[in-house]
């Protein structure tokens, strides 16, 4: 990626820094280098993505809206929600600074653009926009921002005598959610089955079910590569640790094709963390459907 913008304090230039670095090694399997031409539809969506930036900071309604899908949300760095009517009326509101180099990926009729950028309230975030190719145009599901951090460690999970404590029935085997086709079933499925292998310790269970090129940002932490992630579990294992993880209050669910987007909020029964907004993307490669993204923003309360 190109070097960063020079931001008014050392903090944020590092800050900045270690994100484009960590975006990068991140996405090395998912994007060609920008030496390279773009693939077409990744092109349209890039532009489309750009067009939606500019309409936002210029205050146009009319060409924000459309580009936003009927079912849009936005979820801020501060992991309140916008829906699109709300979005739409305070635009001027939710303006962000311009994406420096920002990152596509096209999974057929899905799309996602990721990357830094300073957001309307001076933060250093990092964002996922959830695009879909609905009546031959592009438009925007989804907007999450996070603020990371590069000090922290992925957290550990709860002691030894803990462990025969945990019982996980949402989301180990259900979701508050109506499932409308055979697809949403099977990418639910495997959603439950990734959390229910969480839990149990099943590395390989739980890789069966993401994506080579998965990478976790969580709010306050280091973004976490699918290795990583593997190597917590293991150690969790060994160390005959408990584990928690988000129960789902509420759900939305879209299918395109061989991808879908699943936009949730959670919260830890054992409030070890704050209730959080989750964005995750999901691709079917073999049959088998896989999370590639999860964006989890905490809600802060005032």
């Amino acid at each position: 990626m190109r070097r960063a913008r020079r931001f008014g304090s050392q903090r944020a230039v590092r800050c900045l820094a270690l994100l484009a670095l960590a975006v990068s090694l991140a996405t090395a399997v998912l994007v060609e280098t920008r030496a390279q031409p773009l693939p077409g539809e990744d092109v349209a969506v890039l532009a489309a993505d750009m067009a939606l930036a500019n309409a936002v900071r210029t205050g146009d309604k009319t060409a924000a809206r459309r580009l936003l899908a009927l079912q849009f949300t936005f979820i801020d760095e501060d992991g309140k929600t916008h829906e699109r009517k709300e979005f739409l009326a305070n635009l001027k509101s939710v303006a962000a600074a311009p994406a420096s180099d920002p990152a596509v990926k096209t999974y057929g009729s899905l799309a996602t653009v990721w990357g830094g950028r300073k957001t309307a309230q001076g933060q250093n975030a990092f964002f996922l926009d959830i695009w879909a190719k609905q009546k031959g145009a592009w438009r925007v599901l989804a907007m999450q921002n996070v603020v990371l951090e590069y000090d922290t460690p992925y957290p550990a999970a709860g002691s030894v005598e803990e462990l025969e404590t945990v019982e996980c029935k949402n989301p180990c085997q259900t979701i508050p959610y109506r499932v409308r086709s055979a697809a949403e079933q099977d990418v639910i499925n495997s959603f439950l089955a990734l959390e229910k292998a969480n839990i149990a310790h099943d590395a390989d269970e739980w890789s069966k079910h993401v994506a080579e090129e998965f990478v976790l940002y969580r709010s306050g932490h280091t973004p976490t590569m699918r290795a990583a992630l593997i190597e917590t579990i293991e150690n969790q294992k060994e160390n005959r640790s408990a584990v928690n993880v988000g129960k789902i209050e509420s759900v939305r669910l879209a299918v395109y094709g061989d991808a879908a987007a699943m936009i949730a909020t959670e919260m830890v029964p054992d409030n070890s963390r704050p209730p959080y907004r989750a964005a995750r993307v999901w691709v079917r490669r073999n049959g088998q459907w896989l999370m590639a993204i999860s964006v989890q923003t905490d809600i802060q309360t005032p």
